[in-house]
């Protein structure tokens, strides 16, 4: 099995982001003092657009290791993502590599970066996956919710798949927050409790951000 990412393989991707991010939109990042300077954190992000992992971690103040799609691993795109530190996942069974890479990106300490609903779409927390809740209880990070507003407003015309340039990306950090009950339990019902409070404060960071940003 190989060997869990590096933070400094992580931090190379937040340096190529950053200018890329910056050079192709015009972000506008709030609350990344929020995000705990140490320690294991997880990133959870709402999901409406490609562009929402890169903008992520373009701007987010640590690198962070993103659980993405096996899918998105191909041709040069494979190296690249595995040398910047990102983990791979089959989102259609049990990954156990991609588990135990995340598990051990916390237990180093390091932040992950995870779509909690699994997929793209709405963008607004409805329905969350568990694996979220059990990363969380597993390790005792904190989670940091993360609204991306403003990726899907309009198509660009040079490349309709990403925003139109310049645009502007609204990219708001709350409060974090332990999904735990203080029990240290992992049983099913644990974990499904976790999960709704999870959903709960995800949910209205979501509405909170868009109040703030007027999106």
């Amino acid at each position: 099995m190989s060997e869990v990412p590096s933070a400094r393989r992580a931090e190379i991707g937040r340096r190529i982001g950053v200018p890329l991010m910056y050079g192709l939109f015009r972000p506008r990042v709030l609350g990344a003092w929020r995000v705990p300077a140490s320690g294991p954190v997880i990133l959870a992000v709402n999901h409406s657009h490609a562009v929402d992992g890169p903008m992520v971690m373009g701007v987010a103040p640590r690198p962070a290791h993103f659980l993405i799609k096996k899918e998105a691993f191909v041709g040069p795109l494979d190296p690249f993502l595995t040398g910047i530190g990102q983990l791979k996942v089959d989102r259609h069974g049990t990954d156990r590599t991609a588990i135990t890479h995340a598990l051990g990106v916390l237990e180093q300490g390091g932040v992950l970066g995870i779509f909690p609903e699994g997929t793209r779409g709405e963008g607004d927390f409805a329905a969350l996956r568990s694996g979220l809740a059990y990363f969380a209880v597993r390790t005792g990070a904190l989670i940091v919710p993360v609204a991306v507003l403003g990726s899907t407003d309009r198509q660009g015309r040079l490349v309709k798949a990403l925003p139109p340039l310049r645009s502007r990306i609204d990219v708001v950090f709350g409060d974090p927050f332990d999904a735990g009950d203080g029990s240290g339990r992992r049983t099913r019902k644990a974990l499904d409790d976790a999960t709704g409070r999870i959903q709960k404060q995800l949910t209205a960071h979501l509405e909170n951000a868009r109040r703030l940003t007027g999106r």
